[in-house]
């Protein structure tokens, strides 16, 4: 009699387990189904022009993001914020920036893009970034670009970001020992944030507005290379 009472507990307890699993599965999807659930996994392609929203104020519109070989290191996306935002969350405005991927919440009814933050924290966001050519860039959409001169000299690779008076002025490039030789400079250098013209996003590329040479020259240089004015 023991016996038998032991055996229907175990499977009157077995019982409830799965009930309680499903139970919990069955709760689960109907939220996702409801879109109360934050998602960020969603592929760049599910993204591109979704219209992008903090509450009811429309920030912009996503058009892509960095070409990296190693998805893991891109962090950000690109959008192309709209003119009133730029004017009023940004210092000075631009019509470009980055959008984090953490701060995405999920994809609205309407197909547009629900952000988990407030616009005051993408004002802060946007206030750490790099300006190359009137465009936004986050610090982890700097690293590892390729750093080339206006002729096509490849100089070296972006593997830091440097402050100083706590806004970000240059760039720590690791440089080629080709060029080391050739110009007698260190294993790594600071490049001025004014010396970076413009950015070829196809190639994860930077390009300086002149030649190394005369980069060499810049006072601009020469203070980004001043350790007494390096903020750490």
């Amino acid at each position: 009699m023991r016996q038998t009472q032991l055996e229907n507990y175990n499977f009157e307890g077995a019982t409830i387990i799965v009930v309680t699993v499903e139970d919990r599965l069955a709760k689960t999807l109907k939220v996702k189904e409801m879109g109360k659930m934050p998602n960020n996994d969603y592929d760049i392609q599910e993204l591109l022009q979704r219209d992008v929203y903090v509450n009811d104020t429309k920030v912009g519109v996503i058009v892509g993001e960095r070409h990296h070989p190693n998805e893991a290191r891109v962090r950000s996306m690109r959008i192309m914020v709209e003119p009133g935002v730029a004017d009023e969350f940004m210092r000075k405005p631009a019509e470009l920036a980055p959008l984090h991927k953490e701060l995405i919440h999920s994809i609205r009814n309407d197909g547009s893009v629900k952000l988990s933050k407030s616009m005051r924290e993408l004002q802060r966001r946007w206030r750490n970034t790099v300006r190359i050519d009137e465009k936004l860039y986050a610090p982890d959409e700097m690293m590892d670009r390729a750093v080339l001169d206006n002729q096509g000299m490849e100089i070296g690779v972006i593997t830091e970001l440097v402050k100083i008076k706590r806004t970000y002025r240059a760039v720590v490039v690791k440089t080629r020992i080709g060029v080391q030789m050739q110009y007698g400079i260190d294993a790594t250098i600071n490049i001025p944030i004014t010396a970076l013209a413009r950015t070829r996003e196809r190639l994860d590329e930077v390009v300086l507005s002149r030649t190394f040479d005369k980069l060499l020259g810049l006072p601009s240089y020469l203070q980004a290379n001043d350790p007494d004015a390096i903020e750490e």
